[in-house]
């Protein structure tokens, strides 16, 4: 039972994940139904991280000694109730009503489950739990963002979160029936937060993720656009590029979950160098098929390791309270997010495509420099 209810945490961090990246691999759909540009359908990624990042220590604070299996079942049916809204909008508007819901639940869901695994598995599992669940993270990538964009090409966007809100209503029940009892051992007050948020450990956490995510999500969420405009590849080709993008993440994922206990900053420092190389070389190399495709492996390998990495930081540098760094990662993480999509939607409609690419590869190179300059600075480094 303690795997399942892994497994049931697995499946909501990935039915979240996949809703919220979703639009990715639609974007020209989504800004065809409504006849607004692709900046302006990049807030469909840009909201939910901005909510995300609010709401993730506003509910920690607010819900105090809540179940948090109660929690995780209210947000999963807000997830529901976001998808359904999403596929009936008549207007672009109530689209972002729809995602501010989505954020709302990523912030919360995200930051209690991300810290769970210590409480469903026995000790010695708890970082075997942990990959487990980040795992959903690429899965996303891998299996949701293709088969949506797929849905979408053959059956209508809107059909994609119809599907996903079946999925998330399905994850609800498997929470109810799979996961016990979880009373909050403590409660996390927004006093403490600030406080964590400022020790020094935390703050290099907080910096090395604002890089790496800001470098991704300004590129990755119009790698669509960038594969129909300069790759000229057709829908079928693009779904095939995200699913072999998403393969690669699994690895990634695996891999950086493998290596980040013992080589914290060296695996950080990897994934990031190598979403920069991709980056910064698919303008170049990105016309033809082949290389186009070979530099998405590279890239989702790479960020793949990022979610696990991330979160392993900030858990090394509050070590004395799980919840309050799964908060503090959470809302970074998605804050950042937002920032990347629509930081890269002002660069879409000012300039071009492969100038965003070039940025976000220039972004994730200042990260790597930035782990390079924590070897001068013992008080940077994360506690091991």
């Amino acid at each position: 039972m303690a795997w399942l209810a892994v497994f049931s945490v697995t499946m909501g961090i990935f039915a979240i994940v996949t809703t919220e990246i979703l639009p990715i691999g639609l974007l020209p759909s989504i800004g065809s139904s409504f006849t607004i540009s692709d900046g302006m359908a990049g807030l469909t990624m840009a909201l939910p991280g901005f909510l995300a990042a609010l709401s993730a220590p506003l509910v920690t604070a607010m819900s105090g000694r809540t179940d948090r299996r109660l929690l995780l079942c209210a947000f999963m049916l807000l997830l529901t109730l976001a998808d359904f809204l999403m596929a009936a909008a008549p207007a672009y508007w109530l689209v972002l009503v729809s995602r501010v819901l989505v954020g709302v639940t990523i912030g919360g869901f995200w930051s209690i489950s991300a810290g769970l695994a210590g409480r469903l598995v026995p000790t010695g599992s708890v970082r075997r739990a942990t990959a487990v669940i980040f795992a959903s993270v690429p899965l996303g990538s891998v299996l949701g963002v293709p088969l949506g964009t797929w849905t979408g090409h053959h059956a209508g966007w809107r059909t994609a979160f119809v599907a996903m809100g079946v999925l998330a209503a399905g994850v609800l029940v498997m929470l109810i029936a799979v996961v016990p009892p979880l009373p909050a051992a403590q409660g996390v007050r927004m006093d403490v937060l600030a406080g964590l948020a400022r020790q020094p450990r935390t703050l290099a956490a907080l910096a090395m993720t604002f890089l790496v995510v800001l470098a991704h999500f300004g590129a990755y969420t119009y790698v669509a656009p960038f594969l129909s405009t300069v790759t000229h590849a057709g829908p079928g080709t693009i779904t095939l590029f995200l699913l072999a993008y998403g393969a690669a993440g699994i690895v990634g994922n695996f891999a950086g979950g493998s290596t980040v206990g013992r080589h914290p900053r060296a695996t950080f420092a990897a994934a990031a160098a190598l979403i920069s190389v991709a980056t910064l070389l698919l303008p170049v190399l990105g016309r033809w098929d082949l290389a186009a495709l070979g530099l998405l492996c590279v890239w989702g390998a790479a960020y793949g390791a990022v979610p696990v990495c991330s979160q392993t930081w900030f858990a090394l540098a509050v070590p004395d309270s799980p919840e309050a760094s799964s908060v503090l990662f959470t809302a970074s993480f998605q804050a950042t997010l937002s920032i990347g999509a629509l930081t890269g939607g002002l660069v879409v409609d000012r300039s071009s495509l492969s100038a965003v690419m070039t940025l976000g590869g220039s972004t994730a190179a200042l990260m790597v420099l930035m782990v390079g300059f924590q070897r001068l600075r013992p008080q940077l480094r994360p506690r091991l």
